[in-house]
């Protein structure tokens, strides 16, 4: 079993009248199974309302399944008993980094999660030291997170994550509110965390370039997975992510448009560096047979 398991996840929205009788049921989770293993990097797509942030809300013990099981590291996220060492063991990371920082100093700001842990005073500052350092903020340790960028505030939001521990990091959309240079800046963070620290990475995207990286890529539509591979069997399957309202990576889209003109190109081209591996010598025979 994964760090991660979904067993028949479902969850409802519930809206209730005055009366507090139910007045509408939208099902946002309708009977997801998921294993992700310790380790790994698994991103999942969708587009809006397609259940990918609610899932990872279920994961963080923040939402609790209507029906069915989430398991974190063994423990059910329903056992009261065990909901902080499920908090502990998978780190939240939200959208917006200025609901995420609170401290006036950002390395006062990374402390406060192991501290309220009842960490040691001086097993906190090691553990600061570690995180800044893991994330390529040490530099900025003193200065007032207000001041930082972006892309900057999210590194300081990852690195108070990291300071408690945990063996698992849930990225819900983490590069929204970021223009693209915060955005590569924070998935370069994530990567290295990963290959580095062997920290499991569940990311909650529709940028589809974030989880070109990926070991593994879930879609899913309507409270359900439709998809589940590496990122180039994912891609590879343009037409499809298309009906369920998504795009694909830039170089894939072009890729897949001259493949369909005709150009002899593999399925699920991922980088520039692997078009331009297939294309130049295509044309470089062309000149050449054109030149007999």
């Amino acid at each position: 079993m994964g760090i991660i398991k979904a067993v028949n996840l479902i969850f409802d929205y519930i809206k209730r009248d005055e009366e507090e009788q139910i007045e509408e049921v939208d099902r946002a989770i309708d009977g997801l199974n998921l294993d992700i293993q310790e380790g790994s990097f698994v991103a999942i797509l969708g587009h809006n309302g397609s259940g990918k942030s609610t899932f990872a809300k279920q994961v963080n013990g923040l939402l609790i399944p209507t029906e069915g099981t989430v398991l974190i590291s063994g423990m059910d996220t329903r056992d009261e008993n065990h909901i902080w060492d499920v908090r502990r063991t998978a780190g939240m990371v939200f959208q917006n980094p200025d609901n995420q920082i609170i401290g006036n100093v950002v390395e006062e700001d990374v402390g406060f999660g192991p501290e309220n842990m009842g960490v040691p005073t001086e097993e906190i500052w090691k553990r600061v030291d570690e995180s800044l350092e893991a994330v390529g903020m040490t530099a900025y340790r003193l200065k007032s997170p207000g001041k930082l960028s972006g892309g900057q505030k999210q590194r300081v939001a990852i690195a108070g994550v990291m300071a408690m521990k945990p063996k698992c990091i849930i990225l819900d959309e983490p590069t929204a509110m970021l223009d693209p240079n915060g955005r590569k800046e924070v998935i370069r963070t994530v990567q290295e965390l990963n290959r580095r620290e062997h920290i499991t990475v569940l990311l909650i995207t529709h940028y589809m370039e974030e989880v070109v990286g990926a070991d593994r890529v879930v879609v899913m539509d309507e409270g359900k997975m439709v998809m589940d591979g590496t990122p180039r069997e994912i891609f590879s399957r343009v037409k499809e992510l298309k009906e369920y309202r998504l795009d694909v990576p830039q170089v894939t889209e072009l890729a897949f448009e001259l493949r369909q003109a005709g150009l002899p190109l593999s399925k699920g081209i991922l980088t520039m560096y692997e078009l331009l591996g297939e294309l130049v010598p295509y044309l470089k025979e062309q000149i050449r047979s054109q030149g007999e």
